[in-house]
């Protein structure tokens, strides 16, 4: 019997250190470091001999760049969305443009010319590669007009792309170590680090750092391996652009004059004869007129030479809105249209003697945003060429309209007038305000939020009100449409008014009104027939309250649309805030 049991023991043991073993083995192997090094062209995402990576500000990002003919060239959306937005880039006529603050400099596909207005200069590469449906810029020329610095590494290629500059902490290792993909030493190996090497810290935790190398490696070291922490500045000498601006010394008091036919112009007398203190005017007087940008022109040298007597300044305004059958994006989107339409408003201004421009292009589409920005920059450098202000007229801040960049047109503009009227519109699905005094201020306090300096901003103020009616249907209620929840059982509609002209409706239907202090003016409503009429009034208090959100803000002055629909009382409101 005890002969029979000693075999199975020993098998028992047998197993029993084969299981231990298998044990300790595993854990032991947890604890020894991974030997193997990474592929860098894996680690950095290379999958053709011409891509090169893109390491920016010690970030890896996920586009690449093209090595050609030994330049590196960077996609231009990359290049627009991360290093410099002022770069515009002509998809119909293949011209890259960049402005500066004097001088718009243009670049063709595949050629290595440049252009500063006439003046022609070279490079030894070429500047704009146009590859399938991408537009490619060599870095070169974008460092040229861009506040950066950029390091070409080979094997695999790599570009260190640096825009931030500041303090920077740096790590010296201490020993020798490795330099891994995660922070783990079962991680692969990126670098063997000797000792005394330096890095560049950019983040830490308990057991590891995240630090990269001089030459663009990011990964992960153990803090037990590295020594003292130092802090260094690092800094870029790069010549900013100054932009300046055609400023008045005095506040702004702006109204527009509605001209559409050219005999309009002989009634300037008669228009501003019950003003006051009116020092600029804004006649309607040119608007694009078909599609190689030229305009319609209702200009009058002796409405300039009058206005110019009474110590009035002329700002032509220049609309986009007259005309239908024009694509304002067909203009904008082409370089050479885009200009006819610029030496066109400034032939025009110099002809006539105008002292500004007032652009108002409206209903524009997100996709021409960038079009129309570089529309204001060029016409921004021609109108400061010849002494002449340039406006531009601006919807509120929206979600909608954040393709207009309030804050680039401030760069070139000298000034930018936010409509602060509209809330409500013809084609609104309720009735309401015209400007409400809280959706002014919004409007007020979201210009300067998107960055445009108060002292460019005119607040745009309306002389007109809008009259809702509210015609009930024809319907008994048991149809499918007055069965829904959104059934609205009336008609609306709408009518602008002048000021005295809603003050009268009121009075001769028997009305009363009433102050809202949310929405600073006065309100009334009445029945007639089968119709409900409801107004919020603009007149001289709801004015003086938005005059008191000008002066709140430190805006540059106020601007009324349209000269005959206000109550000639308004100017004495308008005179005690814009002196």
């Amino acid at each position: 019997m005890k002969d029979k049991i000693i075999p199975v023991v020993a098998v028992l043991s047998l197993i029993f250190i084969i299981l231990v073993s298998i044990i300790v083995g595993k854990k032991i192997k947890q604890y020894v470091p991974n030997s193997e090094e990474q592929n860098l062209e894996e680690y950095f995402g290379i999958t053709a001999d011409d891509e090169i990576a893109i390491e920016l500000n010690h970030s890896i990002i996920e586009e690449k760049a093209l090595l050609r003919n030994g330049e590196i060239y960077l996609d231009y959306n990359y290049v627009h969305d991360y290093l410099n937005d002022r770069f515009y880039w002509d998809t119909n006529e293949n011209i890259l443009l960049y402005t500066t603050s004097s001088d718009v400099i243009k670049a063709f596909a595949d050629s290595k010319d440049f252009y500063t207005g006439r003046k022609k200069d070279s490079k030894s590469y070429k500047i704009v590669l146009v590859d399938v449906d991408k537009t490619y810029i060599a870095l070169d020329y974008v460092a040229q007009y861009t506040d950066m610095e950029y390091e070409y590494i080979e094997e695999p290629g790599r570009v260190l792309v640096q825009t931030e500059w500041g303090t920077v902490k740096k790590v010296s290792v201490k020993r020798k170590t490795q330099l891994r993909v995660k922070n783990s030493v079962k991680s692969k190996i990126l670098k063997e680090l000797g000792k005394d090497e330096t890095l560049i810290k950019l983040d830490s935790g308990k057991k590891w750092t995240k630090a990269a190398t001089p030459d663009g490696l990011i990964g992960y070291v153990q803090n037990k391996r590295l020594g003292a922490e130092t802090e260094e500045t690092q800094a870029h000498e790069f010549e900013e652009q100054t932009f300046t601006h055609e400023m008045r010394d005095y506040e702004i008091c702006m109204a527009w004059h509605q001209v559409t036919v050219p005999e309009a112009n002989n009634n300037i007398v008669s228009v501003l004869q019950n003003t006051k203190g009116i020092n600029v005017i804004s006649p309607t007087w040119f608007y694009l007129n078909d599609n190689d940008g030229n305009i319609a022109n209702l200009a009058s040298a002796d409405y300039v030479k009058y206005c110019h007597d009474k110590g009035i300044e002329v700002w032509g305004l220049v609309s986009n809105l007259e005309n239908q059958e024009v694509s304002t994006t067909e203009v904008l989107t082409h370089t050479s249209k885009r200009e006819n339409l610029e030496n066109q408003i400034i032939a025009a201004a110099i002809q006539y003697g105008l002292d500004g421009i007032n652009v108002d292009f409206e209903a524009l589409e997100s996709a021409v945003g960038e079009s129309f920005i570089q529309f204001i920059r060029e016409l921004s450098l021609k109108c400061d060429g010849n002494g002449i202000v340039l406006s531009v007229d601006n919807y509120v801040s929206s979600e909608y309209t954040k393709f207009y960049d309030r804050e680039e047109q401030a760069v070139f503009a000298d000034y930018l007038v936010v409509m602060g009227y509209d809330e409500h519109y013809a084609g609104s699905k309720e009735s309401g305000s015209v400007a409400s005094i809280g959706f002014v201020t919004k409007g007020a306090d979201d210009i300067i939020a998107e960055g445009v300096p108060a002292e460019q901003v005119i607040l745009g103020m309306p002389f007109f009100t809008r009259v809702w009616a509210e015609k009930l249907k024809d319907s008994d209620g048991d149809d499918a449409e007055s069965a829904s929840e959104d059934y609205v059982p009336y008609e609306l509609s709408s009518e602008a008014v002048g000021m005295q002209s809603a003050q009268r409706l009121m009075e001769v239907n028997g009305a009363e009104k009433k102050w809202l202090e949310d929405m600073g003016q006065y309100y009334t409503e009445y029945v007639n027939g089968d119709t409900t009429y409801k107004i919020w009034f603009e007149d001289v208090k709801s004015i003086e309250e938005k005059l008191k959100v000008m002066n709140g803000h430190g805006f540059a002055g106020a601007a009324f649309w349209k000269l005959g629909l206000e109550d000639p009382a308004v100017w004495d409101t308008i005179l005690k805030y814009i002196h």
